[in-house]
């Protein structure tokens, strides 16, 4: 049985990690409602985005000489993962999911036969891949130094993926990231960049009468503008819906944390009690004890 020194020493270490984990759950709430905010914004951009895209890339798509990164190389060997997590910790699974995402992504595309290579944005998904995948990691980007991610930090993972498509680095490139549905919800989500998604198959015979739009300058002269954008938009959306769903996340992990440790308050303060009522009722037995034998 624990001494009432060592109890008392346990009820103060966990009040005191209650305290923390409340201070953090705190933080978390303040940042998740920015963090939301900024998600929520950005969606309807990136989402029109891809629609003015599929758009211009459907008429040009055909055509030789058509941008690489609309249609990609012509091959399939060479995958590109961008993977997108969290630069901490203390979120629950939340960077957990989208590493198992990853490594079930990876191990599906070997088993095809294909060639796969990693970049990672957050230092939490470079350490759950390297622990299998060590040699497909190509390139790391961490913010964990960073106040608040910009979009041009988003631009400049961009430029690094272009300049890898350039060189032929690979044929295909993946976006993988946790979308914010709510607090307690982030689902991991797989959204193909390059080539670019564009609608199959007779699509505006099945939708009725759609508009018809003259560009200017020409297709090719906008997506040369538009290509490169909305591969940064996309990058973009992604990091604020992995950054308002870490940040939910945390805040649930905390919550769940302090309300654990005030269970174990009171189940060691409990534990505190019996064994001082135990150890009075002790003394007093003693002393009546030897009260009598005297």
């Amino acid at each position: 049985m624990a001494s009432l020194k060592d109890l008392r020493g346990r009820i103060n270490s966990v009040k005191s990690t209650r305290k923390i984990t409340q201070a953090m759950k705190m933080v978390a709430a303040a940042k998740l409602r920015r963090a939301q905010a900024q998600a929520e914004a950005a969606r309807p951009y990136a989402e029109r985005m891809e629609k003015i895209l599929a758009s211009l890339g459907s008429a040009v798509a055909n055509m030789p000489g058509a941008p690489r990164m609309l249609v990609g190389t012509g091959g399939d060997k060479v995958h590109l993962l961008v993977v997108v997590t969290a630069d901490r910790g203390l979120a629950g699974p939340f960077n957990t999911q989208v590493g198992r995402l990853a490594r079930a992504r990876v191990r599906a595309l070997e088993a095809e036969g294909k060639q796969v290579k990693i970049l990672t944005v957050g230092r939490k998904g470079a350490a759950f891949l390297k622990r299998e995948f060590a040699s497909r990691v190509v390139a790391e980007v961490s913010y964990a130094t960073k106040k608040r991610v910009g979009f041009e930090d988003a631009e400049a993972v961009a430029l690094t993926i272009a300049e890898m498509l350039d060189q032929g680095g690979f044929d295909v490139c993946s976006l993988l990231y946790n979308r914010f549905r709510n607090v307690i919800s982030q689902i991991p989500t797989e959204q193909r960049l390059i080539p670019a998604p564009l609608p199959e198959g007779n699509v505006t015979a099945a939708a009725g009468p759609q508009a018809q739009y003259e560009y200017e300058p020409t297709e090719e002269e906008i997506l040369a503008t538009l290509l490169p954008r909305n591969l940064a938009i996309q990058l973009y959306r992604a990091i604020l819906e992995s950054s308002a769903g870490e940040h939910g996340a945390r805040m649930t992990a905390m919550d769940n944390a302090t309300r654990n440790a005030g269970e174990m308050i009171n189940k060691l303060t409990l534990n505190y009690n019996r064994t001082r009522q135990a150890n009075i009722t002790k003394e007093l037995i003693e002393i009546i004890s030897g009260a009598e034998a005297v």
